[in-house]
């Protein structure tokens, strides 16, 4: 992914502030939406977001590992959004903040690499994962539980957002 910076909006006499994006950690339902009837327009616009410079995206290795399965478009598509530096390893301690989760109760063994995406998100410091998985991971009750087992265990609390409550944050509006 080529390095995007944003320049602040810029009044009469004041000089360009340089900021890097913000980075969002995507799981693997974001490229599963990307192509989903459902999910596409969002999604894409997400990705629009992203190419204009206001986003920085990046996964980990889970999603790579649980797209060996996808259809040839939906990997071809994580091979051409990230590049291996955006794509995060999983270390032991990712794997230990995952099983905590697990044994808190947070999700259950089945849906581990749930737990993995967010133990990737949260260990890496990036403040937002962004998913289309509403019953594991983008709810309130998840969210809370996740954060009080990061809070517990010296890790800061992550926002867990589908794509909607990114976008629309960004589109100019009367409001």
């Amino acid at each position: 992914m080529v390095e995007k910076r944003l320049v602040s909006r810029r009044q009469k006499g004041e000089e360009y502030i340089l900021m890097r994006p913000p980075t969002l950690y995507l799981d693997t339902s974001i490229l599963g939406g990307y192509f989903d009837d459902e999910w596409k327009q969002p999604t894409r616009e997400l990705w629009r977001q992203m190419e204009s410079g206001l986003w920085r995206f990046a996964t980990s290795l889970v999603a790579a590992e649980e797209l060996t399965e996808a259809p040839e478009r939906v990997r071809e598509l994580f091979n051409n959004t990230f590049e291996p530096a955006d794509v995060l390893n999983v270390t032991e301690e990712i794997d230990h903040l995952a099983g905590t989760y697990v044994a808190q109760g947070v999700v259950t063994p089945k849906y581990e690499d749930d737990a993995r995406h967010v133990a990737a998100c949260t260990v890496n410091r990036i403040d937002f994962l962004v998913s289309w998985n509403f019953r594991h991971m983008v709810n309130v009750q998840r969210e809370t539980a996740f954060n009080g087992v990061n809070l517990l265990n010296g890790y800061p609390a992550i926002r867990i957002v589908n794509p909607l409550e990114i976008i629309y944050g960004n589109q100019d509006q009367n409001i």
